[in-house]
This record gives C-alpha cells, structure tokens and sequence, in this order.
C-alpha cells in the first residue's frame, strides 16, 4: 500500500479513536465534563500535530473549543477535519482546470 494511502487510512482510524474518546464525557455524568478539562487541551494539541499548517492550527482551536464547551463532545471534528482534508479538499484540487 502507498505511503500516503497509510497516512490517510491511519489519520481516519485515529480521528475516530480520537473522537470516541471525546464523547466518553457522555458515558460518565459530571466526571466525564472534568475529564473536558483535560482532553480539551490535548485534542486540540493533536489535531495539530494530525494536520500541519494554518489549517490544523485553525481546527485544533475549534477542536479545543468543541471539547471544553459542554454539550458540543457530539460532534466529531476529528472526523470532520479528515473528510475536509482527504475528501472535500481533495475534490477541490481536481476541479481546478490548468491552462
């Protein structure tokens, strides 16, 4: 398998993982919205360390934010951020025509 499809399918499987983790708050009433506190910081240090640039820079923010907020671990920005990078940017890409 290509490298880049490797980083891509690992990228995928550890923004799920990421994600699941996020929403464990969920599971665990009061303790898990001090456990935000925690995960709140780290994910977003992950996010940027998965995506490089202004642009992991700029979802690590919203990942920090989505976390530390209560109520918002629902949403999965990990998974989010993949499909923006491998998927919708990527379409992106092949719609421009050189001239």
């Amino acid at each position: 398998m290509p490298k880049n499809k490797d980083k891509k399918i690992r990228h995928l499987l550890l923004g799920i993982l990421f994600d699941a983790i996020g929403m464990l708050s969920f599971v665990i009433p009061f303790i898990g919205d001090f456990s935000d506190i925690i995960w709140a910081p780290l994910s977003a240090w992950l996010m940027t360390r998965m995506y490089k640039g202004k642009i992991g820079q700029a979802a690590g923010l919203v990942t920090f934010i989505e976390e530390i907020v209560p109520g918002l671990d629902i949403i999965p920005s990990f998974t989010l951020m993949w499909f923006y990078t491998y998927v919708f940017k990527r379409a992106e890409k092949n719609e421009t025509i050189e001239v």
